[in-house]
């Protein structure tokens, strides 16, 4: 009977040290998704950038080679 007594309050101890186990987890897997997010937003401003500046520099391009002719 005390046995019984002991394993379900080790197994309890066990099932609230999942539990807090699992809050960490998810936390961290909201941090993870918003560094997520914030990196991809950079990446994609960046590729705005450089398509921005490829645009410019074909314009600029024929800009100078129509206008002296």
């Amino acid at each position: 009977m005390r046995d019984n007594i002991n394993k379900v309050s080790q197994r309890g101890e066990r099932l609230d040290a999942l539990q807090d186990k699992t809050d960490n987890l998810a936390v961290s897997a909201q941090g993870f998704r918003r560094g997520a997010n914030r990196v991809r937003k950079q990446m994609w401003w960046k590729d705005m950038k450089m398509r921005m500046c490829l645009i410019v520099g074909v314009i600029i391009l024929l800009l100078i080679i129509i206008i002296p002719t």
